[in-house]
C-alpha cells in the first residue's frame, strides 16, 4: 500500500494535475475569513483552529473525490454538520494513534480493551466512513457502467490501478482503507502548526511584520499569493517549520521494531525492540538548539541564501522524517503548510480579540502538542478590497 501511494498517487505528475484543487481551495479559506470579518454578528473574529483544520480537510477531500462538501456548506462558505463531524472523526482516530496501549504488548488482552481506545477508534471510523463510503461506492459504479471516462482526482486513480493481468490492483475494501489513511494524514499536522505560528507571531508583532514584508515584496498587494511563489518564501516556511519544532501534535513518532541486533548512536538496540522518537525531546533539545523554547524563525534560515525546506533529513526535528521510511507526502504536506499560513497573513492583519492583549500560549494537558484553547484572533483585510470582492463573485 506504501508503495501504490509512492508510485501512483504522491507523485509529481498528479501533484501538477491536483493543482487548480489546491488553488481552489486557498481562494475559500480567504473568501471564508473575510466573510467572518464581514459578519456584524462576529465582527470579525475567527476561530482559527475551526479554520485551519477545516481547510485541510477540504483541501484533502478536494484532492480525493473532488468535492469539498459531503452535504450543504454554510452561508458564509464555512463547514456544514457533516464536514465538521467527519474531521471530528479524523482527529478522534489520531487522538489515539500513538496512545499506550496493553494490547501491543499482551495481545490476548485485546478482546477486553482496557483502555477503551478500540471502542473510541471503532465509532469514529465508523463516522468517518459514514461520509466516505457512499461517495467510494457510487464512483466505483460510475466506472464499472462506463460513466466516467476521465480520472479527476485521487479515487479515480485508485478505482483504475492495474495490475499485471490488467485486473484491478485494489479491491474496493482496500481503497476504502487508504483513503481513511490519506485523510488522517493530511489533516493535522499543516493545520497544528499554522495555528500554533499564528498564535506565537500574534504575540510577536514584529515576525508578522517580517512575514507581511517578505509576502509584499515577493508577491505584492494586487495578488493572492500561489504555489509557484513558495520557492522565495524563505521566512513563511521558517515560521512553519519552527512550528513544527517546537509545537509538535504528536509526542512520539509511529513505533517500529528493530529487525535485528544493533547500535545505534552508542545505544545498543535488541531485535524486536519497540523504537520510538520523542518529537518534542528533539525539537527542543537543549545541546542542538540555542534557545530552545523561544519561538525564533530565523535560525531555520542560512547566510548563503539556499531555499528553506520544511524536512530536516539530520532529524533534529521530526517533521517528515527521513530516509526509505520518510514520508511520502513531504511535497503535498510542506505545500499545504506553506499556503496556509501565507494565505492567512498576507490577506489579513490580525490581532488577539477585543478585551485582550495577548494570545495564551498554554499546551493541552493531553497526549498532543495542541495549544490548550482554540486560537480565537481578529482578523482585518490588508488588501485592496477588490481582490477580496473577486473571491466572493467566483
Amino acid at each position: 500500500m506504501r508503495r501504490v501511494m509512492a508510485s501512483e498517487v504522491l507523485t509529481a505528475g498528479v501533484f501538477r494535475r491536483l493543482h487548480a484543487k489546491r488553488c481552489g481551495e486557498a481562494d475559500h479559506l480567504v473568501r471564508y475569513v473575510y466573510n467572518q470579518w464581514n459578519n456584524p454578528d462576529i465582527n470579525g473574529v475567527v476561530n482559527l483552529r475551526d479554520t485551519t483544520q477545516h481547510y485541510c480537510g477540504n483541501v484533502s477531500r478536494k484532492m480525493v473525490f473532488g468535492e469539498r462538501f459531503f452535504g450543504q456548506g454554510m452561508d458564509d462558505g464555512g463547514p456544514g454538520i457533516e464536514e465538521r463531524k467527519h474531521v471530528d472523526g479524523l482527529f478522534t482516530i489520531l487522538s489515539c494513534l500513538y496512545s499506550f496501549g496493553v494490547a501491543d504488548f499482551v495481545p490476548w488482552l485485546e478482546v477486553l480493551d482496557l483502555d477503551g481506545h478500540k471502542r473510541i477508534v471503532m465509532n469514529a471510523l465508523k463516522n468517518v466512513r459514514k461520509y466516505q463510503d457512499p461517495t467510494i461506492n457510487k464512483r466505483m459504479e460510475m466506472w464499472n457502467l462506463g460513466r466516467k471516462s476521465e480520472e479527476d482526482d485521487i479515487l479515480d486513480i485508485l478505482i483504475n490501478l492495474k495490475n499485471s493481468e490488467n485486473e484491478p490492483l485494489l479491491s474496493v475494501r482496500e481503497i476504502k482503507t487508504l483513503i481513511v489513511d490519506i485523510m488522517i494524514a493530511a489533516v493535522d499536522n499543516p493545520s497544528n502548526a499554522a495555528e500554533w505560528a499564528m498564535a506565537e507571531m500574534i504575540n510577536r508583532p514584529d515576525l508578522l511584520a517580517k512575514a507581511c514584508e517578505e509576502l509584499d515584496r515577493v508577491v505584492g498587494k494586487k495578488r493572492l499569493v500561489q504555489e509557484s511563489d513558495i520557492p522565495k518564501l524563505n521566512y513563511i516556511k521558517a515560521c512553519v517549520k519552527e512550528s513544527f519544532r517546537l509545537h509538535p501534535l504528536s509526542p512520539f513518532n509511529v513505533p517500529h521494531i528493530s529487525s535485528k541486533d544493533i547500535d545505534v548512536g552508542g545505544y545498543f538496540i535488541p531485535k524486536k525492540s519497540y523504537v520510538i522518537l520523542s518529537r518534542r525531546g528533539l525539537g527542543r533539545n537543549p545541546r542542538i538548539w540555542d534557545e530552545p523554547l523561544r519561538f525564533k524563525p530565523e535560525r531555520h534560515i542560512v547566510d548563503d541564501g539556499s531555499e528553506v525546506v520544511l524536512a530536516d533529513h539530520d532529524l533534529r526535528i521530526l517533521s517528515f522524517s527521513t530516509g526509505r521510511r520518510g514520508c511520502p507526502g513531504i511535497v503535498l504536506g510542506s505545500t499545504m503548510s506553506t499556503i496556509l499560513l501565507a494565505r492567512l497573513i498576507q490577506g489579513f492583519s490580525w490581532r488577539p480579540p477585543v478585551g485582550t492583549n495577548y494570545i495564551d500560549l498554554a499546551e493541552s494537558s493531553g497526549d498532543d502538542g495542541a495549544l490548550a484553547k482554540p486560537l480565537i484572533a481578529h482578523a482585518t483585510p490588508r488588501l485592496d478590497l477588490q481582490i477580496y470582492s473577486q473571491l466572493m463573485e467566483n
